[in-house]
């Protein structure tokens, strides 16, 4: 199905700030991320709605999100911290809900954001409207990224080396069906539970997000890489051998012809497709 909105999942930076604590990072404007939110969402007067129920200090994380628009010029800006799904259930969410330009999801715990919006009224406008609605964003980093697939990952081991049982599929918000999301990707070592999640949905894309670096995501069908790391991308469309089904949890795993594509600041991808599109060698980091 093709949307008229624009996702950006962006695979976080808790690295970032004067120490390594969420309180402190104030993430992404640096390399530009939060100026393509803005930019997407139509300038510096659009209205972006920050929703920090992934994290376990929403007040601190929206007040640096708030900081962090109005650095880029921006004025109309709100926090909504949805608690319960009686929150999702509201008038008045349901009205600061329709009224945004944009919707930004922190980062923190995935399962939270799941737990408290998914198959709520909240949940059904905002596919609604990213479904229907050219110019409206919907933005999320870390937790917030994962949580825009069907198949979210809801967590796992980073240590194992491709193991069955290294990661934790949980059903997520269902609006970019056709990936599934892995973040913090190259600082954390996640290559193994995302090679685990797409060998549990062979059809689906694995699209591992290092820290600094997000997708535009047009059309539900087209992405481009933004920020300054690195996007991996797992295909295992035509994998000739996997074993996952067959094993017991804690086995090695063996996938073979699994396609890889590792890209990089203003790259592409067609989802349908699965076709690459790379900047010439000569092109200009942008």
């Amino acid at each position: 199905m093709r949307s008229k909105g624009t996702l950006i999942p962006i695979g976080g930076n808790e690295d970032k700030g004067i120490f390594n604590d969420e309180i402190y990072t104030l993430e992404f404007i640096e390399e530009g991320i939060l100026a393509h939110v803005v930019q997407e969402a139509g300038g510096v007067d659009a209205k972006i709605i920050v929703i920090p129920t992934a994290s376990s200090i929403p007040v601190e994380v929206g007040a640096n999100y708030t900081a962090a628009f109005k650095k880029l010029g921006c004025s109309d800006i709100s926090t909504l911290n949805i608690l319960s799904k009686e929150d999702s259930e509201k008038s008045e969410t349901i009205d600061i809900v329709k009224a945004a330009d944009c919707i930004m999801f922190s980062g923190g715990n995935q399962s939270k954001i799941t737990e408290r919006i998914a198959n709520t009224t909240i949940h059904k406008i905002l596919v609604d409207r990213y479904h229907n609605e050219e110019g409206f964003v919907i933005a999320g980093t870390s937790a917030g990224a994962m949580a825009m697939a069907t198949e979210m990952i809801a967590g796992g081991s980073s240590t194992e080396a491709f193991v069955k049982g290294a990661v934790n599929i949980h059903k997520g918000l269902g609006l970019i069906p056709e990936l599934t999301i892995d973040t913090h990707f190259i600082q954390r070592g996640r290559f193994g539970r995302l090679s685990e999640a797409v060998a549990k949905f062979p059809n689906l894309l694995g699209i591992g997000l290092a820290e600094d670096t997000g997708l535009i995501i047009k059309n539900g069908n087209e992405f481009k890489v933004i920020g300054s790391g690195m996007v991996i991308v797992f295909d295992a469309q035509n994998l000739t051998h996997n074993n996952e089904k067959i094993l017991r949890e804690g086995t090695p795993m063996t996938m073979t012809n699994l396609v890889v594509h590792v890209l990089s600041n203003s790259d592409s991808y067609n989802i349908e497709k699965r076709k690459v599109k790379v900047l010439p060698m000569d092109a200009p980091f942008v």
